[in-house]
């Protein structure tokens, strides 16, 4: 399947659309049209007490929010809206970067399994959130994501990269549990019919919020309506798998007088802007595609897996300085496929692309290929001011990634 850009790029009109960062295919994918079903009703669900806000009219506003834009449930669906305890001003966790992506551990109180069918994420603040991705906490990781939320001063805890659970070096490149992401635009996202990610009696969810710190610290507590349904016969359960590429742009020849076009100098100054551990995924996506440090504007990564699985949808995401972005199954073979090529990249759709389901076997490989181009630096109004670096994969505006995703279903 290919697709092209409807329109020209706009990248940058919100410089934080990076959000988009880390799109999820909708919500793990396969938004479909033909979702609603004929003689379905709304069915309107208070927050629970614990899951309740305590910013003065926050659960009303989204709750009314609910009931003007939500779409028909269908049969066996109720709707659940958890929001965040109490307010929470951004500030950057290292006093000299421009983001702070938190984290919010929240509770839809399941009694019993249920499979989440849909998301509608409320945002409190739009002048300050610039996305949202929804991680599952299973049972056995509530306790753990407790410790890392009393952990921290205020509500909430310090994210960059991931939701924190992960404990092995790079485990997040892999082990997404993505449920759901939103970015500026976004309305509520559904599966297509008989699809769903289960959760099981006990887990909770982690909302990461990344905001960004260019139109100031300001107060937000934000929402997410959670879509479940209480089928289970006949349920096709989806998750996200994650292909990213490592990034390494060079410094264009005649911009490379900046102390950042070293490699290394780079790398500090993003540890400098995110943490102690801001470099790592750089460093480690390397072992990940077993690929040398050549750098370029082009990028790939080619994976095998080993069990087989049927892809429902596909999405890609880069930054401000990507040009393009494919996925590819079994390339150079004659089962060779492309399922996503995006030749013109619009940084401000990063939507999910639901495709006819593909099977995969045992042994088949997947190519992510990426290309930047550092000269889109002399065009957008995010890199004003700023001074040519060396770009490596990072979560920050100005940073770059190259990451396909699939939506997929298992035996």
């Amino acid at each position: 399947m290919t697709r092209r850009a409807a329109r020209p790029a706009r990248r940058g009109s919100r410089l934080a659309a990076l959000a988009a960062a880390t799109l999820s295919l909708a919500l793990l994918g396969a938004c479909s049209q033909d979702a609603e079903e004929a003689g379905a009703t709304d069915e309107l669900v208070e927050p629970s007490a614990s899951a309740g806000s305590s910013d003065a009219g926050a659960g009303k506003d989204h709750h009314d929010a609910e009931a003007v834009g939500g779409k028909k449930l269908r049969p066996g669906e109720r709707r659940v809206t958890v929001s965040m305890d109490e307010a929470y001003t951004p500030a950057s966790p290292t006093s000299t970067g421009t983001d702070d992506y938190r984290c919010f551990l929240i509770d839809p109180q399941l009694e019993k399994p249920a499979f989440l069918t849909g998301t509608h994420v409320l945002p409190g603040n739009p002048e300050v959130v610039h996305h949202v991705i929804l991680f599952k906490v299973e049972p056995d990781e509530v306790e753990r994501a407790e410790e890392l939320d009393a952990g921290e001063e205020g509500p909430g805890w310090t994210c960059f990269g991931g939701s924190g659970l992960q404990t092995a070096p790079g485990e997040a490149l892999t082990d997404s549990d993505w449920l759901a992401a939103w970015a500026p635009g976004g309305e509520e996202t559904v599966t297509k019919p008989g699809h769903g990610v289960r959760l099981d009696k006990g887990s909770r969810v982690i909302m990461q919020v990344h905001y960004n710190l260019l139109a100031g610290p300001q107060p937000d507590v934000s929402a997410t309506q959670l879509r479940l349904s209480s089928r289970g016969k006949g349920m096709t359960g989806l998750e996200t798998l994650l292909l990213p590429a490592p990034v390494e742009m060079p410094c264009r020849e005649g911009h490379d007088d900046s102390r950042l076009c070293d490699r290394e100098a780079s790398l500090l100054d993003l540890r400098g802007r995110i943490g102690p551990d801001g470099d790592k995924t750089a460093n480690l996506l390397h072992q990940l595609c077993g690929m040398g440090w050549e750098p370029g504007e082009h990028t790939e990564c080619l994976r095998t897996f080993n069990e087989p699985m049927t892809i429902h949808g596909v999405a890609g995401h880069m930054h401000l300085l990507g040009k393009e972005i494919k996925i590819e199954l079994n390339p150079g073979t004659p089962r060779a496929r492309t399922v996503m090529d995006i030749p013109v990249w619009d940084f401000d759709d990063q939507g999910g692309i639901p495709i006819d389901p593909v099977r995969l076997r045992p042994g088949d490989q997947v190519k992510v290929s990426c290309r930047h181009s550092q000269e889109l630096r002399d065009r957008l109004p995010a890199f004003e001011g700023q001074p040519d670096r060396y770009v490596v994969w990072g979560d920050g505006t100005t940073d770059e990634m190259c990451l396909g995703m699939l939506t997929v279903s298992k035996p």
